[in-house]
């Protein structure tokens, strides 16, 4: 095959060809190149999210796909002096453990954290999250900040890792996009916080709770968001500066994290959108 997109594309025809080993065994939890102490790797996956890679700090170093791809990414990856490995959907399947639907898989290597500093400098709306262990859920949430402008993320105690493959696909990229810092415990949380000014709302069905609306007409905003299920820990609800909640229909006890964080994310956009004005 032609190089005319890449600095060189490569032809895998055996699933064991040594040069594709950072995109095997994906299903295999003990292998997974994404693993947190293996090798390292951000593993993205379908055309859109290899796009938005490549303007990130986690742009491609390898990819693997299947010919027509390799079209349809010409425009972003023309300057990549990276290898595309060009496959079969059998050989890839092979390859990775199952059978990939968006045809194309990116890796990179996870850049350094970042410092909550960098997060929180110049950010008007941030989620704080606890607990959030579900891949999917996280991805969603990182998605729903992307399109309601939402400036960044605290990650707290016992969160997932968002650089997970199921996070980076479900976020449609936006988790490579969206700054984010890892803090271990809620003091520290706490004190960032107030370093930066914000006033904190802890978003909870419990009473007693205000509405959503009467906590987030101030400048700075930090949501608490906490898992399905058990909630926001109570250390987290005492530490907020108010308590919210989103009214629901009678009988109804509670709202996926994804979505309340959503219709959270979008009243705090359109309040600021109207003060703008």
């Amino acid at each position: 095959m032609q190089d005319r997109y890449v600095a060189y594309a490569i032809d895998i025809t055996d699933p064991d060809d040594p040069r594709v080993d950072n995109f095997r065994n994906l299903t295999n939890a003990d292998r997974r190149p994404d693993r947190p102490g293996g090798k390292g790797l951000v593993i993205g996956e379908g055309t859109i999210v290899v796009e938005r890679m490549a303007g990130t700090r986690f742009s491609p170093t390898e990819l693997l796909g299947v010919p027509r791809k390799l079209n349809e990414l010409q425009a972003v990856l023309q300057d990549k002096n990276v290898p595309y490995f060009c496959a079969s959907p059998e050989v890839m399947a092979k390859i990775v453990g199952f059978h990939l639907n968006r045809g194309v898989l990116a890796v990179s290597p996870r850049p350094a954290p970042l410092h909550y500093d960098s997060v929180l400098a110049g950010a008007r709306t941030i989620a704080v999250l606890e607990g959030i262990g579900d891949h999917e859920n996280l991805g969603a949430l990182f998605r729903n900040a992307a399109a309601l402008k939402v400036d960044g993320f605290l990650l707290g105690p016992r969160c997932s890792d968002p650089l997970y493959r199921r996070s980076v696909r479900v976020s449609m990229g936006h988790v490579l996009r969206i700054p984010y810092a890892t803090i271990d415990d809620w003091g520290t949380a706490l004190e960032a916080l107030a370093k930066y000014d914000f006033h904190t709302v802890a978003l909870t069905p419990q009473h007693p709770s205000d509405t959503l609306a009467d906590t987030i007409a101030v400048p700075k905003v930090a949501f608490f968001l906490g898992a399905e299920g058990a909630g926001l820990s109570e250390t987290a609800l005492r530490a907020a500066h108010r308590r919210a909640r989103i009214p629901m229909t009678p009988g109804v006890d509670s709202l996926n994290v994804a979505t309340a964080g959503a219709i959270a994310f979008y009243e705090r956009s359109r309040l600021t959108e109207q003060q703008a004005k």
